[in-house]
């Protein structure tokens, strides 16, 4: 048990939000492996509410270029409320990643044409050969995104043990309709977020930088 631990600690500190792929493809027995790891995912009610889309190859390139498209020709409309503010310490932790990523870049605050060439790449996929979309069924609320969230964490976790890189990315939802347009997605679903995800490419400069994390005695409020 302690092994099994140990390995979970090791697969948790190594995983970080990728920013730059190689175009090298996963193979389709890892994608798999995978899939049938998160399909493990804890749910409410064991609804199991996330539906994935999975979109490979030449597929990634054509929906890269519609949502660049839809993103620069088309205002924000999320199927899941977006935050309505990010106070005190969510604030500074939402300023420092920003701060810490855009430093790794070289990408100066008032360098607006630079900050908006990297915002796109969220909707070319950083250049991964894969992107997952992750769907909710509108009926299950806001506990089918929850679950959802779960399913997430399972699938950047079983990536990551397999030396698959990854980046959760919220900003696809923030264009549900464009989302949904390309992919046929029905009204009854909701789009929760898109997973791209491929191999890192070691040059690319935003791949040196990690997110911090929060000290337990932050976030834990201990009783009894």
């Amino acid at each position: 048990m302690t092994d099994a631990a140990a390995t979970l600690e090791q697969i948790l500190d190594d995983r970080y939000s990728c920013r730059g792929f190689t175009s090298q493809p996963v193979p389709e027995e890892t994608i798999d492996r995978i899939l049938q790891m998160a399909q493990r995912t804890a749910s409410w009610c064991n609804s199991q509410a996330w539906q994935v889309e999975l979109v490979s190859g030449q597929a990634t390139s054509g929906f890269a270029a519609h949502l660049t498209e839809y993103v620069l020709n088309n205002g924000m409309r999320s199927d899941l409320p977006a935050p309505e503010r990010y106070d005190g310490v969510y604030g500074e932790r939402r300023r420092d990643s920003g701060y810490g990523l855009y430093t790794a870049l070289g990408i100066e605050r008032s360098d607006k044409e630079a900050r908006l060439t990297q915002m796109l790449e969220n909707y070319r996929f950083f250049g991964a050969p894969h992107v997952a979309v992750i769907t909710s069924d509108a009926g299950l609320g806001t506990y089918g995104a929850v679950d959802c969230g779960g399913y997430v964490a399972t699938f950047l976790a079983a990536a990551s043990s397999l030396g698959v890189a990854t980046c959760a990315q919220a900003a696809l939802a923030l264009y549900s309709d464009g989302v949904r347009e390309h992919l046929g997605i029905g009204e009854d679903r909701m789009i929760v977020c898109g997973i791209s995800f491929g191999y890192a490419d070691p040059e690319h400069p935003a791949n040196a930088f990690r997110a911090g994390r929060a000290d337990l005695t932050d976030v834990v409020r201990r009783h009894g």
